[in-house]
């Protein structure tokens, strides 16, 4: 067993998990309970808090935070990743990186933002703590998703780039690449050059204050703004809810289903998911589409009763479907995190 085994084995065992039921075609694993055409949430019961993901071929690879909560935190992996035939079965395929790059100044690797460009895996990451003076987003390369990442350095810190707290890159692909970052002390974005791996233009702000850990999406002409309000890392007495806004260009400027601009003073989008009493706080999403074009949101939450794994907020990984009604998204059933829902259909790859 080489060293990433042993850390994928160790990350899984250590971070708390319910009982597993067989496995899938594909050799991934099934938590108990569930069916071939049904799924229960969390879809992965252990930590894996601010997910990202990216779809390559049929296969998604999800990415999440690493940060050291305590002085006796069992070793975790520095930024994990999963692999799924189907958003519902996840399994463990190692870390981002082996050791901490030498860009790296804090305890925390967090909020990754992944995409693909020139046919190379791109992740951002945050590199922060509770209270840098000066954190900032760095970026790493990869042929294939599953790493192990190639360190490239830093993008920009907080002192460069000019924005406080400086974290939660996602890339935002389209015909120009853009790198769209920030937290509750406001969310911006910028070009990138083709590359990924430098800016290329002037920052612009396309929401205030209160919101972080942004996620862009474009659908029928339009773009939506998804962010977090709200306290994440406080276990059950967490306040993190999924709001959105939209906007006819990634620029903004993005308003609320209220019409009022997010860049407006105490203005945030419209909530479109927050917690019941069984899920608590869900929050930091990615928004993927499925292999015949349908929505999803992956996100983290605490399961009622469970919020702590040691010093470490036990946020787990969540998936629920995203339906659009008016031009605006709806999650879930009734804008709560889903017990049970329907597996992704995969499109067809052979003869009808």
């Amino acid at each position: 067993m080489n060293r990433r085994e042993l850390l994928a084995t160790v990350g899984v065992a250590s971070l708390g998990t319910v009982g597993v039921g067989g496995s899938t075609a594909d050799g991934t694993v099934r938590r108990a309970g569930q069916s071939a055409g049904t799924y229960h949430n969390p879809v992965y019961d252990h930590v894996f808090p601010d997910p990202d993901v990216c779809r390559v071929g049929s296969t998604y690879y999800a990415y999440g935070t690493y940060h050291q909560w305590g002085e006796d935190q069992l070793e975790r992996q520095l930024v994990p990743i999963l692999r799924s035939s189907n958003l519902v079965d996840w399994e463990p395929v190692g870390p981002v990186f082996e050791s901490e790059p030498a860009w790296s100044r804090y305890r925390g690797l967090w909020a990754p933002g992944v995409g693909r460009l020139a046919g190379r895996t791109l992740l951002y990451y945050s590199d922060a703590e509770f209270g840098a003076d000066n954190p900032g987003v760095g970026v790493a390369t990869e042929p294939e998703p599953t790493g192990p990442f190639e360190p490239r350095g830093g993008l920009f810190r907080s002192e460069d780039i000019g924005v406080p707290n400086a974290i939660d890159p996602m890339l935002f692909e389209g015909e120009t690449p853009s790198l769209v970052w920030g937290s509750h002390r406001g969310i911006y974005g910028v070009r990138l050059a083709d590359d990924g791996l430098a800016i290329a233009g002037e920052k612009f702000q396309i929401a205030g204050t209160g919101v972080e850990a942004p996620y862009v999406v474009e659908r029928d002409g339009s773009f939506y703004l998804f962010g977090s309000r709200g306290t994440c890392c406080a276990g059950a007495e967490s306040t993190y809810h999924v709001v959105v806004g939209r906007a006819e260009r990634l620029r903004g400027p993005y308003h609320n289903r209220d019409g009022v601009r997010l860049t407006a003073d105490s203005v945030t989008g419209t909530t479109v998911l927050e917690g019941d009493e069984m899920f608590r706080a869900p929050g930091h999403c990615a928004v993927v589409r499925d292999s015949r074009s349908g929505w999803w949101l992956l996100y983290h939450a605490y399961v009622a009763g469970k919020p702590w794994v040691g010093a470490t907020p036990r946020r787990v990984l969540m998936l629920d479907r995203v339906r659009w009604h008016e031009g605006w998204p709806v999650v879930g059933a009734d804008g709560t995190p889903s017990r049970v829902g329907q597996v992704p259909q995969a499109a067809h790859t052979g003869p009808a």
